[in-house]
């Protein structure tokens, strides 16, 4: 896996997963289990790697970006 996600997209990611992840603790009922959604940029943010990103050819890492 290669990094496909740069910096400033990787600091965003994490900062609006956390603010989705608390979404499980605001809500009540079933609508709670939405705000797991919330790990997926969490993860990609800290991996540094996103597979969406990675199907359609994109990438935010300058590094990645120069040699490509």
């Amino acid at each position: 896996m290669k990094a496909n996600v740069g910096s400033i997209d990787r600091v965003l990611r994490v900062i609006a997963g956390v603010a989705i992840v608390g979404l499980f603790f605001l809500l009540e009922g079933n609508l709670r289990w939405l705000g797991l959604i919330g790990l997926v940029p969490i993860f990609t943010g800290l991996f540094g790697f996103c597979p969406a990103y990675s199907l359609f050819g994109f990438s935010t890492c300058p590094l990645e970006r120069k040699s490509g």
